[in-house]
C-alpha cells in the first residue's frame, strides 16, 4: 500500500509538471516568481529563462506559396544587475532583393513586485529599434522598460519568412540557464529535413503527424459583352496532406559558460540544425537539396558567384604581364601575385564563399569581401601557370561543418602547390603570408575544390610553432624599484597578431593599455622593430620603471623571479570539459629575465628547477634558475605543440597549468646582509 501511495505521488507530480507546461499562459505571472531570490539550480545566475516556447511551422498563401512562421513566447527573471542585458531582445532578418523577413505580433511587458502586488509595464515604441547592417541583414530589437532586481520580462512575437526552405538554427541552451523549454518543429511532407543534434546535452523529439489541408479558390468572370450583366463565381478545392511533427522537452538547461581557449562557444552551445535534404510537391519531380559533399561541392562551384568568377581574366590581363616580368620560378610568381592582390584589395569586413561585387568591379573598385579577394587571387595564380585552387572554409566562430552542407562554409582562401608543398593564401588581410592565414580562418579543415569539381579535404591548423620571447634585464634597488630593459620578439602568427593589435592604434593608446595592464610599471621609452615588414620577426624593445613587485618584511625582500610576468591564475578552472581546448595554433612563450640584485643583500632562498611535459608530447613546461650571488637567471619556456586539446586530455592540461602556477608564483627571498655577508636569522640553518 505504502509503495502505491508512492508510485501515485510520483504520477501527480509529473502529471503537474505537465499541466504547468501546457498552461503557461502569456502575462498570468506568480508571486512566486517575481518575489524569489535566486533560481534555484544555480545561485550565480544573474538571470534565468522560467518559460521558453518556439513553434516553427509552415503556412500556405495562394499566389505566394508556402511561408515559414516562428511563433516566440519567453519569461525571463532578473536575478542582479548583471542581468540587465537580457532584457534587450535582438532578431537578425534576412533579406535578398524585394523579399524579407519580417517581425509581427509584438508583446512585451515587465513585471515587478511593489507595495505587495504585481506592477507591470508596457514596452513602449521608443524601445523598439530596427538596424540595417548590410546588403543581406537587418536587426530588430527591443529593450524592456523600468528592469530593476527582481524584474520579469515576457514577450511574445513572430517571424515571418519567405525563405521556406531554409529554417534558422535553434537554440536549445544560452548564457542563462533555462527552467523549462519546450521547442516544435511542424513541416509539411512536402519538404523532408534531416535534423542534426549540436552540443553535448542529450534530447531526442517526440515524432508524431497530424494533418494539413490547403485550399485553393480559382475566379471565374463571364458575360460582359455587349449590354450582359458580368458574373464573377467562385471555385474552391482543397488538398489534404501530412504534417510531420518534431516536439523537444527540456527541464533544467545549464547555461552555457565561456571557458577559455574556445574557438567560439556557440559552435559547442547545444542547439539543432535542420538541413532540407529534398523537396517534393505533388505531380513533380524531387528537387535535391544537399546529401553528399559531391553534390555540395557542385552546387557551389557551379554558382556564377563562385566558378563563374574563376573563368574571368581579361580584368587583370594588364598587370599580371607587368607582375610576372624578370619572375622565373613558381615561388617568385605566387609570391609577386599574392603581393599584389594583398595591397591591390582592402577587405570590407564581409565573409562569404560567394562575391559580393564580382571579381571584375571589386578589382575596379579595390574593396571587396572574402570571396571577390580570394577568387581573384586564385584566377590570377592559375593564369599565370600555377596549380592553383579555392579551399572553402568555415570560420571559427561558424562552427565546424561535419555533415555534407552548404550552410557549412561561411569562407573561402586561395591554395597553390609549389614544389610539392600545398600553400594557403588569404590576401584580405594586410598582415597575413603564404601559409599563414588570419586566426579567424584557422578551424580545423577546409574543403579544396578543383576545376573537375573534385574536392580533398586539408587542414588548416598550423604546424609551425609562433613563437614570443622575452628578454628582461633589470636592477632592483633598496627599495624594491626595478629598472631595466626589455625586449618582445614575435614570430609568425604570434608577429601577426601583434601587427593587428598594435599598427592600427595610436602609440600612446596602446601604452597607456600596456601599463594599465601592469600596475606599477612606467615606460620611458618604446620601440618597433619590423612592425609592417610582413614576413620578419617584430620586435618590440622598451626602457621602463617597475614598482609593487616586491614585498618587505623585515629586513628581507620577497619577489616573484618573473616579476610581473608570471602567471597567477589557472585558466582552466572547471572539473571536467565537454568540448577541446583550441589554442587556435601551436605557440612556445619563453621569458628570460636577468636582476641585479642590491648591494647589501644575499639570495637566501629560490624556487627548484622544474621540467615536466603533457601527455603524447602536447606540449611542456621548463622552468630553471641560476643564482650567480649578485645577480639571478630565469627561464620560463612554455610550449603547446599541438593546437587543439581533446577532452579527455583536459584533466592532465588542467594538472600541467596548476604546477607551472605555482612554481611561477614561488618567491625568491632576499635578506640583508650582516658585516661579511652573514645573516642574522639564515647563518644557523645554512
Amino acid at each position: 500500500m505504502r509503495n502505491l501511495k508512492i508510485l501515485i505521488v510520483l504520477f501527480m507530480g509529473l502529471m503537474a509538471q505537465e499541466v504547468i507546461a501546457q498552461k503557461v499562459k502569456f502575462g498570468k505571472i506568480t508571486e512566486e516568481e517575481l518575489t524569489h531570490k535566486s533560481y534555484e539550480k544555480d545561485s550565480s545566475a544573474a538571470a534565468a529563462v522560467l518559460f521558453r516556447h518556439r513553434t516553427t511551422r509552415f503556412n500556405y498563401q495562394q499566389n505566394h506559396g508556402f511561408q515559414l512562421i516562428t511563433f516566440i513566447h519567453e519569461r525571463v527573471k532578473i536575478y542582479k544587475p548583471e542581468g540587465f542585458t537580457y532584457a534587450t531582445v535582438q532578431e537578425k532578418l534576412y533579406k535578398d532583393g524585394s523579399e524579407n523577413e519580417s517581425i509581427t505580433g509584438l508583446k512585451a511587458f515587465t513585471y515587478n513586485w511593489e507595495n505587495g502586488k504585481a506592477v507591470k509595464h508596457k514596452l513602449a515604441n521608443d524601445g523598439k529599434f530596427k538596424t540595417e547592417l548590410n546588403d543581406y541583414w537587418d536587426e530588430e530589437k527591443f529593450t524592456m522598460p523600468n528592469i530593476k532586481v527582481g524584474s520579469v520580462v515576457e514577450y511574445e512575437y513572430q517571424i515571418n519568412s519567405p525563405f521556406y526552405w531554409s529554417i534558422d538554427e535553434i537554440e536549445l541552451q544560452y548564457d542563462i540557464p533555462i527552467k523549462y523549454q519546450e521547442i516544435c518543429v511542424k513541416a509539411p511532407e512536402y519538404f523532408v529535413f534531416k535534423p542534426m543534434m549540436k552540443g553535448y546535452l542529450p534530447i531526442a523529439p517526440k515524432t508524431s503527424t497530424e494533418s494539413g489541408k490547403i485550399t485553393f479558390t480559382d475566379k471565374h468572370r463571364s458575360g460582359g459583352i455587349g449590354f450582359h450583366t458580368t458574373t464573377t463565381t467562385y471555385n474552391s478545392s482543397s488538398l489534404d496532406y501530412t504534417v510531420n511533427v518534431s516536439d523537444y522537452e527540456m527541464r533544467y538547461v545549464p547555461a552555457l559558460k565561456e571557458e577559455p581557449f574556445v574557438n567560439s562557444m556557440d559552435n559547442y552551445r547545444s542547439a539543432i540544425i535542420y538541413e532540407l535534404q529534398y523537396v517534393k510537391f505533388p505531380n513533380s519531380p524531387i528537387k535535391s537539396y544537399t546529401t553528399t559533399w559531391e553534390e555540395v561541392i557542385k552546387t557551389i562551384y557551379d554558382s556564377d558567384a563562385f566558378g563563374g568568377q574563376l573563368k574571368q581574366h581579361r580584368y587583370f590581363k594588364d598587370a599580371l604581364v607587368q607582375l610576372l616580368q624578370g619572375k622565373s620560378s613558381d615561388a617568385e610568381k605566387a609570391a609577386a601575385v599574392f603581393s599584389f592582390v594583398q595591397n591591390h584589395m582592402n577587405w570590407n569586413g564581409m565573409v562569404g564563399f560567394y562575391t559580393e561585387k564580382g571579381v571584375k568591379k571589386a578589382f575596379d573598385e579595390r574593396s571587396g569581401n572574402v570571396a571577390d579577394i580570394n577568387l581573384m587571387l586564385t584566377a590570377m595564380l592559375s593564369e599565370a601557370g600555377l596549380d592553383a585552387n579555392p579551399v572553402l572554409i568555415s570560420t571559427r566562430n561558424h562552427g565546424v561543418p561535419l555533415f555534407p552542407t552548404r550552410k557549412g562554409f561561411n569562407y573561402v582562401v586561395a591554395s597553390v602547390h609549389l614544389n610539392e608543398n600545398l600553400i594557403l593564401l588569404d590576401a584580405s588581410n594586410k598582415y597575413t603570408k603564404p601559409n599563414l592565414l588570419p586566426i579567424h580562418a584557422l578551424n580545423w579543415y577546409g574543403k579544396q575544390i578543383k576545376r573537375d569539381k573534385t574536392y580533398k579535404t586539408i587542414s588548416v591548423v598550423p604546424t609551425q610553432v609562433s613563437k614570443e620571447n622575452q628578454n628582461i634585464v633589470v636592477s632592483l634597488d633598496h627599495e624594491g624599484t626595478l629598472t631595466g630593459k626589455m625586449r618582445n620578439s614575435y614570430t609568425d602568427l604570434k608577429a601577426y597578431e601583434f601587427r593587428n593589435k598594435y599598427n592600427d592604434v595610436q602609440e600612446d593608446s596602446y601604452l597607456e593599455k600596456l601599463e594599465s595592464s601592469n600596475p606599477g610599471m612606467e615606460i620611458e621609452t618604446y620601440e618597433v622593430i619590423n612592425g609592417k615588414k610582413i614576413g620578419k620577426s617584430v620586435m618590440e624593445t622598451m626602457s621602463y620603471v617597475l614598482e609593487g613587485q616586491v614585498t618587505h618584511v623585515g629586513d628581507k625582500m620577497f619577489f616573484s623571479p618573473l616579476l610581473n610576468n608570471a602567471m597567477t591564475e589557472n585558466p582552466f578552472k572547471l572539473e571536467e570539459r565537454n568540448h577541446p581546448v583550441d589554442f587556435a595554433y601551436p605557440w612556445e612563450k619563453k621569458c628570460m629575465v636577468n636582476i641585479s640584485l642590491p648591494e647589501g643583500y644575499q639570495v637566501e632562498e629560490v624556487p627548484e628547477n622544474l621540467n615536466i611535459s603533457l601527455p603524447n608530447a602536447m606540449g611542456n613546461f621548463l622552468y630553471k634558475i641560476v643564482n650567480q650571488g649578485d645577480k639571478l637567471q630565469i627561464m620560463a619556456d612554455l610550449k603547446m605543440k599541438t593546437a587543439i586539446v581533446s577532452p579527455q586530455d583536459y584533466p592532465a592540461l588542467k594538472e600541467f597549468y596548476k604546477m607551472i602556477v605555482e612554481k611561477e608564483l614561488e618567491k625568491v627571498v632576499l635578506s640583508k646582509t650582516i658585516g661579511n655577508g652573514v645573516t642574522g636569522t639564515a647563518a644557523g640553518s645554512r
